[in-house]
């Protein structure tokens, strides 16, 4: 999301002749007058900025010819589970993700995919799990990608001004794939927030790391699985994935740990909320000294490996100690949740 990236030959067929008009508002999603009014006009100003920013007339034209505005967007973005005010447990939420269904489809998809993975491992250091682990969450392997019209979601949701900085910015990704012909309307369909195609990449994303994997010329996150296979590890090589080091490792702790001699004194800057759930960067041989264990008995990385403590569901529940790696995972998706998620469904898949 954050990464600018040359894109090889793409969709390379006219404008004109790749956007389609959008579907007929449902029933249930027309809205009054009121609201219409407003967000026809912040689209008219919205137009403006966008055309000085390179895009083309035409392609706004197609884009923006009956659009209106989704409640049902709105409403979804503010009842997302993290602003409800009712507490979640990693054990619960894990149970419901690495199920036999996610896994058979993942061990389904490493087969099929065992010779790209591989490919993409050595090209890029990412490893096949975590390729695999990031693709299970996503969309289950394609399976559930979202049906909502990517164009609207953005467009209502910046027009709701809750994150229009966020939202302008993908809306404008999004517009740029269409003005560049490196996807059609048609395909942009997704989550309500604007993710797409089997790894839910928002536009920028796509901008800047979808690439063809299977050599066709073409970067098709929607049905292809050595594209999308591709470009999460494009995506999480760009964001800065050591080669050689993992994800992190599950611990156990001592009865008498003592958490305030590594408590992290410093106010992350970014993912705030997430990164104030870890400890200070501690090295492994230090781990070690204050009573650590491997919850699975292996043997341990390099001692200078550096790593924090983090316990998803505070004292007493499941410790995960983790390494730089784990960063890039949250460069992805800002949640404690989902990265050890990713991570413990491809340590399942290997």
């Amino acid at each position: 999301m954050k990464f600018l990236l040359a894109f090889p030959l793409l969709f390379a067929a006219p404008l004109s002749a790749q956007v389609l008009a959008p579907e007929p508002v449902p029933e249930e999603e027309v809205v009054d007058a009121t609201a219409e009014s407003g967000f026809e006009a912040w689209l008219s100003t919205y137009r403006a900025s966008a055309q000085a920013r390179g895009i083309r007339p035409e392609t706004l034209d197609a884009a923006f010819t009956g659009l209106h505005f989704s409640p049902r967007v709105v409403a979804l973005d503010r009842n997302q589970p993290d602003d409800s005010g009712v507490a979640t447990l990693f054990s619960d939420y894990l149970s419901k993700r690495l199920e036999p269904v996610r896994e058979a489809r993942g061990r389904a998809a490493r087969e099929r995919h065992a010779a790209k993975l591989a490919e993409l491992e050595a090209a890029t250091g990412v490893p096949a799990s975590i390729v695999l682990g990031i693709w299970g969450m996503e969309s289950s392997y394609g399976a559930v990608t979202g049906n909502f019209d990517v164009l609207r979601s953005l467009a209502s949701l910046a027009y709701d001004g809750r994150r229009r900085e966020l939202f302008e910015r993908e809306l404008t990704a999004a517009l740029t794939m269409l003005d560049k012909g490196l996807a059609t309307r048609e395909r942009m369909k997704g989550s309500w927030a604007g993710a797409m195609g089997q790894p839910q990449f928002l536009p920028s994303s796509f901008v800047a790391s979808a690439v063809d994997g299977d050599g066709d010329g073409v970067a098709d996150i929607w049905e292809s699985g050595d594209d999308t296979a591709a470009s999460i590890a494009n995506y999480l090589k760009r964001a800065g994935w050591q080669r050689g080091l993992g994800w992190g490792v599950a611990v156990q702790l001592p009865a008498d740990f003592d958490r305030e001699r590594v408590r992290d004194l410093v106010q992350p800057r970014e993912c705030v909320r997430v990164l104030a759930k870890h400890s200070r960067w501690v090295p492994l041989s230090e781990w070690k000294k204050l009573g650590l264990t491997r919850a699975d008995g292996n043997p341990w990385p390099a001692d200078n490996t550096l790593a924090t403590l983090v316990e998803p569901d505070g004292p007493g529940g499941a410790a995960y100690l983790t390494f730089g790696n784990y960063r890039r995972l949250l460069d992805y998706n800002c949640s404690n949740f989902y990265a050890l998620s990713v991570a413990l469904l491809g340590d399942a898949l290997k």
